[in-house]
């Protein structure tokens, strides 16, 4: 192990601490935190049926663009609740609007589409969905991601904010947004004109919350830079295909897809700045049907991530530059059989506002809006990690991007049972699973626990000053 990596698993042991204070918020400055016990009475007397959405949710797992239960789901409970509900932003996106007097506009948005993987949970309520995707390929289908507690605990803070109207004012704006994990959704939204066509109001605050698999009742409040930007681009070299004995009278793009996944990672490892972060991944590489015929396309897929703009821009152009280098290399001289380079999809880097999170680190600090020692629930009491920032990217910052005066925080929040974690630790291990890995399981007692946080610091921020 390294000894970087022990420091961390020791810092990340020492937050596992059960915590026996109880939830105490006298003479708070905040509104959020001052609304504690109401908020703890609400989401406590909520929290089974909470858990049932989240197991229905997870068991019924969609694929990005392919969320029409889970958006009904959404739209049906936000109608429900009275708010003005959009549906249909960006193909299955759903907005839901309260206005409730003067004050700023606070947005939450969750995404709802999960992964193309077999879930290995063991769950009673595992997904074994399998679909056609939109590549007409059929796959499994599993919330190995998280978004499934996201989209609860949107649920979960909808139901909250009405039950105590008279002690805010502003908009609520909740935001489900499809297809996040080919990072499309997001635009698709704005293509959609989230604000313009269908008149949602623009956020003052825009906060995200994403599952991580640290403690239930642990944080990442990270000041600045939270995560990486990203880019899904499909490279397709093309060839006169042929005989497989007979290599010399075609042009084969099956080579020209080795070369360029060799050379790509110079990209990386010669031309991006090594004090930066820089992935450049081949997920994907199609080609060819049988086994003696030279097809005449080869495509890759690749996955880039990156912490600058500036960044972004190397890595792109270095893709261009190698690819049609390559072609050229073999023998490709007419213009119409260069590499097509295609953007599949994009997210921008994400940067925190410090001054926001520094004071939402201070209300969750004065409110221990993260003990759940209700019903004597076995969560840690909350603690936070600052300044973790992660490799992985969201698109979610596309949602406000270009609007000007918007606050906008990404939250890590960890939803891993204490004693999984506590165990994977004593073995070694940083954490006891992954996103994306198929056995990814979300602590049933952190849908109540994300739903705290959301309302605590939704109510900071539409919360009546206290007397």
């Amino acid at each position: 192990m390294r000894p970087s990596e022990a420091r961390r698993l020791a810092a990340l042991a020492a937050f596992c601490v059960a915590s026996t204070s109880t939830v105490t918020s006298a003479q708070s400055s905040s509104a959020g935190a001052a609304l504690v016990p109401e908020i703890n009475q609400i989401v406590e007397a909520d929290a089974a049926r909470l858990q049932d959405i989240f197991k229905d949710i997870h068991q019924h797992a969609e694929l990005g663009f392919r969320e029409t239960r889970t958006a009904g789901i959404v739209a049906a409970e936000l109608e429900a609740l009275g708010f003005e509900v959009k549906t249909g932003i960006g193909i299955t996106g759903v907005v839901g609007v309260m206005a409730n007097g003067e004050g700023p506009t606070f947005a939450f948005r969750t995404d709802m589409d999960a992964n193309a993987v077999q879930e290995a949970t063991g769950l009673p309520y595992a997904s074994t969905q399998r679909v056609t995707n939109l590549s007409g390929v059929e796959t499994y289908v599993a919330h190995m991601c998280g978004h499934d507690p996201h989209t609860t605990w949107l649920i979960g803070l909808a139901k909250t904010m009405p039950e105590l109207r008279g002690r805010w004012s502003g908009t609520l704006v909740l935001i489900a947004q499809p297809a996040e994990e080919p990072v499309k959704g997001a635009k698709a939204m704005r293509d959609d004109g989230l604000y313009e066509t269908h008149a949602v109001p623009k956020p003052d605050y825009f906060l995200t919350f994403h599952t991580a698999p640290f403690s239930t009742g642990m944080v990442a409040l990270t000041s600045g830079r939270k995560n990486t930007g990203t880019d899904h681009i499909a490279v397709t070299f093309h060839g006169s295909g042929g005989h497989g004995s007979s290599p010399h009278h075609a042009t084969d793009p099956v080579i020209m897809d080795g070369m360029a996944i060799v050379q790509y990672q110079t990209i990386v490892s010669r031309m991006a700045d090594p004090t930066e972060t820089s992935v450049l991944t081949v997920g994907s590489v199609q080609a060819g049907v049988d086994n003696n015929v030279i097809p005449t396309e080869a495509e890759l897929k690749l996955k880039l991530h990156y912490t600058t703009p500036e960044l972004r821009e190397v890595m792109v152009s270095g893709i261009e530059r190698i690819s049609n280098n390559i072609a050229l290399s073999y023998g490709i001289e007419d213009e119409a059989m260069m590499p097509t380079i295609f953007e599949k999809g994009y997210a921008p880097v994400i940067f925190n506002d410090a001054e926001w999170m520094d004071h939402i680190r201070q209300v969750l600090t004065e409110a221990k809006a993260v003990d759940e020692t209700v019903n004597e629930r076995r969560v840690v009491e909350g603690v936070a990690i600052d300044d973790l920032q992660v490799p992985g990217s969201d698109d979610d910052f596309l949602l406000f991007e270009g609007l000007e005066d918007v606050k906008g925080d990404y939250i890590g929040v960890g939803t891993a049972a204490p004693e999984v974690f506590a165990k994977a630790h004593a073995e070694g291990k940083e954490f006891p699973f992954f996103v994306h890995e198929p056995n990814y399981v979300v602590d049933l007692d952190a849908i109540p626990w994300g739903t705290r946080l959301a309302a605590v610091i939704a109510l900071d921020v539409l919360g009546k000053p206290t007397e």
